[in-house]
């Protein structure tokens, strides 16, 4: 029965839902879209491209690994983790004679991959080049359409599409830039590929210059396995595994750190970056989701709150002919899960769209590689769809709160008016949420890392403003108390707002409550990113002593512009960066060339010194020095970039960790473990002018001077270029918000065309209402951007102080103002048109109308 009048309450006040049931749907669409992206970084498919026809791959682990065991009241619990390498790792290639001897294998192809970006004018058209020795052209395989294979260690292969791209035929000169200096080949012959290759572009080398441009002397990047005649992939696989695990037949390479690819899972041994991507897509896509939720959540409860006070007086009159507390909260949560359904199902078919638009977005701005495919199952939807149900209920529960609890004489009297004060219970949670966000906000002092503090940093500002929710109608009186008088002296308008403000905090404070998030949480995430962005160029700008840096318009500055700058006596100091592993943590490292550092950087060393950095030695910043228990003298364990294990003295402490990564290891020794030796740039420190250097290094493609102003600013733009990934992952959330301060708003305005009659009635001017409208709106939005702004700026203080050790967060004023300006426009539009339309009906029409 109760089923049966939900239904029919719905069905008779469609229009008095549609605030609740636009929430709801934002809501779902917006999880839903999370959730696509939460499923393409489990599932996400990666498909193969370069071992097209190669059955089996065997490859290296490209994880570190750590096992944990504990004893606990009889009790074991052996915990698993693992976490990526940041370049690729490498098989020694012995293996390939152990691998041919297994039983039921035909043929092993070693495999060497290296980057080969080839200098032409019009570049790769987006795609990545590799280099790789003849051959192995098999296992795409690529086949000769011209020419010869390459033989001499001047002769090349490219593929159609590079030819095509470039206009090359076989006898022409193409120069390359790999791991070693440029160096100019002769172009052999033309190779196309019987499979579908799309994202990438490879360059064929004899396989002694493969050897010596990969650079990695005794190993291979992995192995391609072809089965004997009659032996299927699942049994060529469980052989090949057998023999790495030493279970089978062969000789035992147990130990050796490989594994075994088959399917789609051969992907991501070619395509890394979309391999490790997937792990940043299931924390994004996690973030993302419960950030919504949270959001959604507040926003929806403030939306079913002004839908049940809308209702008030007809609850209150059920509860006056026995309609007993249960019942009602039965009613209101059918009414919600009505809603919600139809909500949740239109809002995920919705989302999944949006998912798509949001991951080419990602794709576009190149946070995420076009290798890794957008996978839609039914999770998003289930979980959208659930997740605005469980939602809509709890919103319903929590709306229905005060109506279910007092007694039916006093529901009627508060169907009128507002209760004098608020619940014991609303202000307690309200203060415990305050508390714990002030929790949040002092745990983001202490937190040094971004992955640590870029999620709490959130979480304080939806905790904050949660709090802000419950103690809302207590902050709309004391803002009265504040700007009464001034209102005053507005005219009448503002002599009623007052009196409005004074009279329905409730419903004011359902409007402050989404402001507060929007200008809260658009301020975060505007801002927190140049906060600590700015902070590491300052330490950056503070420690380069030099007088010029040598950039690559390429992939990196080659070896012999350093070369040449020392040959003129100039002190030129190399960096190449990467990460590296102390356990499971990831640290930045940089490498530097030790001669002549002093005179080009300067990290502000506190202890030691790096006079004594060599390639067994590392220097360390006060916070690496901080976590780990380091100083001079001390020994680091460590795993670095390809997964090869080290342990290195400790020779210096410095200051400046956050403009120049958190340890620093000598040139060499880096650059013999990374995917792309060459130099992110070169610190020159000179007598020389530009021109002087620029003579000096003319016979050095792909590179340029600059200033070290002008390097910031290139700095700068690669920030920029990273923040636009933060702020459209965090746009959805925001658009979310902005369409809730909307929704809430119109649906605030709308309940009062009644007041709105009878003010016209009693004498009141259209003019004067609107403009009553219009103060209100203003008032609001006053105390909505103070709040919005104390809890952004308490936040983002904790989170630079935490971060950079400083309480230095880098507001700019103009996009501020643009911000609380789009705010007051939202709020303005969304009061004034309803406010407008309830106002065209005659006010003797709606008077003497039913309710």
């Amino acid at each position: 029965m109760m089923l049966r009048y939900a239904l029919k309450s719905v069905h008779a006040r469609k229009a008095g839902f549609l605030g609740a049931f636009l929430a709801l749907m934002c809501a779902a669409a917006l999880i839903t879209a999370c959730g696509t992206l939460l499923e393409t970084g489990l599932r996400g498919t990666i498909r193969t491209e370069r071992y097209a026809a190669t059955p089996v791959v065997v490859s290296a682990d490209q994880n570190v690994h750590r096992t944990t065991v504990k004893h606990k009241k009889g009790k074991t619990k052996v915990k698993h983790k693992a976490k990526p390498f940041a370049e690729r790792a490498w098989l020694p290639q012995g293996l390939e004679a152990a691998l041919a001897h297994t039983p039921g294998v035909a043929r092993v192809v070693p495999e060497l991959t290296f980057m080969a970006q080839p200098l032409t004018q019009g570049g790769t058209g987006g795609r990545t080049a590799y280099g790789h020795a003849w051959d192995s052209a098999a296992l795409t395989p690529y086949r000769l359409t011209a020419g010869s294979a390459p033989k001499a260690a001047t002769d090349l292969v490219v593929d159609t599409w590079l030819a095509g791209r470039a206009h090359l035929r076989v006898g022409d000169r193409l120069t390359v830039q790999s791991t070693r200096e440029p160096r100019g080949y002769r172009v052999t012959g033309i190779a196309a590929p019987d499979a579908d290759v799309r994202h990438q572009t490879s360059l064929f080398f004899s396989t002694a210059e493969a050897h010596r441009l990969a650079a990695r002397p005794g190993k291979v990047t992995a192995f391609g396995v072809f089965p004997d005649p009659g032996i299927d992939t699942g049994q060529l696989r469980r052989a090949v595994a057998g023999v790495l695990e030493g279970t089978a037949p062969g000789p035992a390479l147990e130990g050796t750190h490989a594994q075994v690819r088959t399917g789609d899972a051969r992907g991501a041994v070619e395509f890394l970056d979309a391999a490790t991507v997937r792990t940043r897509l299931v924390s994004l896509g996690g973030a993302m989701g419960g950030t919504s939720l949270l959001v959604a959540v507040l926003v929806v409860v403030g939306t079913f709150a002004l839908t049940v006070q809308q209702r008030h007086r007809e609850l209150a009159l059920l509860r006056a002919v026995a309609a007993g507390p249960g019942q009602i909260r039965g009613l209101l949560g059918r009414e919600a899960l009505i809603v919600g359904a139809v909500a949740g199902l239109t809002g995920a078919l919705l989302g999944l769209p949006l998912g798509n638009l949001l991951h080419s977005r990602f794709v576009a701005t190149g946070a995420v590689p076009a290798t890794l495919q957008h996978t839609t199952g039914a999770f998003p939807v289930i979980a959208g769809v659930a997740a605005t149900l469980a939602g809509a209920w709890a919103a319903a529960r929590i709306a229905s709160r005060r109506i279910t609890r007092i007694r039916p004489a006093e529901a009627l009297a508060e169907s009128r008016t507002e209760p004098p004060r608020l619940p014991w219970g609303r202000v307690l949670a309200g203060l415990l949420l305050l508390a714990g966000g002030t929790v949040l906000v002092v745990l983001l002092t202490s937190l040094r890392t971004e992955p640590a503090s870029t999620p709490v940093t959130f979480l304080a500002v939806v905790v904050l403003s949660t709090s802000v929710a419950l103690l809302g109608p207590l902050l709309v009186k004391a803002a009265v108390l504040l700007l009464g008088g001034p209102l005053r002296l507005v005219g009448p308008g503002g002599r009623l707002a007052t009196a409005n403000l004074r009279g329905n905090a409730a419903r004011m404070a359902a409007v402050v409550t989404p402001l507060t998030l929007l200008v809260g949480m658009t301020c975060t995430v505007l801002f927190v990113t140049p906060t600590l962005g700015d902070a590491a160029r300052a330490q950056a700008r503070e420690g380069v002593r030099a007088n010029w840096v040598v950039v690559p318009s390429g992939p990196g500055v080659p070896a012999g512009a350093a070369r040449e700058l020392r040959a003129r006596g100039d002190a030129a100091t190399e960096v190449v960066r990467t990460t590296v592993r102390v356990g499971l943590d990831k640290y930045a490292a940089q490498g530097v060339t030790p001669a002549g550092l002093t005179r080009t950087w300067d990290p502000d060393v506190t202890a030691g010194s790096l006079g004594r950095l060599t390639d067994r030695t590392v220097a360390v910043s006060e916070l690496a020095a901080d976590r780990l228990h380091l100083k001079p003298g001390s020994t680091l364990g460590l795993t670095l970039g390809d997964g090869t294990p080290a342990r290195l003295k400790v020779v210096a402490v410095y200051g400046r960790g956050l403009g120049f990564g958190d340890l620093t290891f000598g040139h060499d020794l880096l650059a013999r473990h990374v995917e792309n030796p060459l130099a992110a740039s070169v610190l020159v420190a000179t007598t020389g002018t530009r021109t002087e250097i620029e003579a000096a290094l003319h016979g050095v493609p792909g590179v340029r001077v600059v200033s070290p102003r002008d390097a910031d600013h290139l700095q700068a733009e690669r920030q920029q270029a990273n923040a636009e990934v933060n702020y459209l992952a965090m746009g959805l959330v925001l658009a979310f918000t902005a369409i809730a301060v909307v929704n809430t708003l119109a649906l605030s305005v709308s309940e009062r065309i009644r007041e709105f009659a009878l003010l016209r009635l009693a004498g009141a001017t259209r003019r004067q209402v609107l403009r009553m409208l219009r103060t209100e709106a203003l008032s609001v939005l006053l105390l909505a951007t103070a709040l919005g702004s104390g809890i952004a700026l308490a936040v983002l203080t904790a989170f630079s102080v935490g971060m950079t050790g400083r309480a230095a967060p880098a507001v700019t004023p103009l996009l501020y103002v643009a911000v609380v300006a789009v705010a007051g426009l939202l709020a303005l539009v969304a009061t004034a048109l309803p406010g407008r339309a309830a106002l065209r009906v005659r006010p003797v029409t709606v008077a003497t109308a039913k309710e």
